[in-house]
């Protein structure tokens, strides 16, 4: 269980990477591209954006507290997430 809580704080902090991303690229700058296009990473980076994006899609019902069916949370009591 603790593989999938790592996994799912990465993907957050990878949409929440792409999300300030596209904000930014609609003033015209590119926070990926600034970052990592120097050293040729920018095309990595959108592509664990992307797969951040969909594990998220696919799995976000299941281990969201909000969206889950009742009673199929994976919480224990005192609404701490395992």
């Amino acid at each position: 269980m603790q593989n999938m809580k790592a996994l799912h704080i990465i993907a957050f902090i990878l949409l929440i990477v792409g999300g300030l991303n596209w904000l930014l690229v609609v003033f015209g700058w590119n926070l990926v591209d600034v970052i990592f296009g120097g050293i040729g990473l920018t095309s990595v980076v959108y592509v664990l954006v992307g797969l951040a994006a969909l594990l998220e899609l696919f799995t976000h019902r299941r281990n969201c507290k909000v969206c889950a069916p009742s009673g199929m949370t994976n919480s224990m009591p005192g609404g701490m997430a395992r």
